[in-house]
């Protein structure tokens, strides 16, 4: 149904520092963060792995045995939830992300679906980090989507932009994916800018029919995006890998507040956010 809509809690990001922002690093931190937004309205956990030794919980981790030890947290604590483990690497290998998948058994798996120079700028003039590349080629998407088969996990194409949304199509025409899946990755310096005009355009060039929803990275200016995705159609996605920011401004305390707030927005667009029951039927 059009007003139903899935949403979707990214709980940590790939580097943030939980010495200075409130992110979850064991297995517990996971369950307890992923029960609050779970309580809160959300069905599906993006998942990064950090690493467990102590002083070293800012760094990711492509263990398995991690992987599955906070897997397994938060379906203990989540009864019905619905997994979503990252895969990304910023080079070729993904022997670890691809082990993390095979033990976990997740759901659903984030598929970076295009490669992106991967780059910010200071206001100084200055790069934030140097220039990398976050490498995807074809065939490093094509050995995720085997594993993924083998393990009967659903891609979700991750779109940095609208070359990468166009490619999409292509793997759906040339028999990698029979349906395609996407999130639209807005608000990465050297990608889409989060900015509500462009979803209608991006809507153009997706196979027709196909689940949607966008992951929105900032502060403020995320929320209007988030508004507008509710109004045209897509799911919807929030956490502290995207932001650790309220509509208001404020610094939210965890992600049970971000899913709050972003339950808010679709009511307010006449969107019935849905539990993990009804949230499989849709999206698996």
């Amino acid at each position: 149904m059009a007003d139903e809509v899935v949403i979707t809690c990214a709980l940590t990001g790939v580097l943030t520092d939980p010495k200075q922002h409130p992110v979850p690093v064991t297995p517990e931190q996971m369950a307890a963060s992923a029960l609050e937004a779970f309580n809160a309205g959300a069905s599906v956990m993006h998942i990064h792995f950090r690493a467990q030794q102590a002083g070293r919980g800012h760094l990711p981790s492509w263990d398995p045995e991690v992987a599955l030890a906070i897997a397994n947290a938060i379906r203990s604590a989540c009864p019905g939830v619905i997994l979503n483990f990252t895969t990304g690497t910023v080079g070729r290998d993904q022997k670890g992300a691809l082990a993390c998948i095979r033990a976990g058994r997740p759901e659903i798996a984030a598929c970076n679906a295009g490669s992106l120079n991967y780059l910010k700028v200071r206001a100084n003039g200055t790069w934030a980090w140097p220039p990398m590349l976050f490498e995807n080629p074809v065939d490093k998407v094509e050995e995720l989507l085997v594993v993924c088969r083998e393990t009967n996990t659903r891609p979700e194409f991750e779109c940095f932009d609208l070359g990468i949304v166009r490619s999409v199509r292509m793997f759906s025409e040339v028999g990698m994916v029979a349906k395609p899946n996407y999130n639209l990755v807005m608000g990465v310096a050297s990608g889409m800018p989060a900015d509500s005009d462009l979803l209608a355009l991006l809507l153009r060039y997706m196979k027709p029919g196909a689940l949607w929803q966008s992951t929105v990275i900032g502060r403020e200016e995320i929320w209007p995006v988030h508004r507008k995705t509710a109004e045209l159609g897509g799911h919807l996605r929030t956490g502290l890998e995207d932001s650790f920011y309220l509509p208001n401004g404020e610094r939210t305390r965890g992600n049970g507040q971000m899913v709050e707030a972003l339950v808010k927005i679709a009511e307010m667009c006449g969107r019935k956010v849905v539990a993990p029951e009804r949230a499989r039927a849709l999206f698996l």
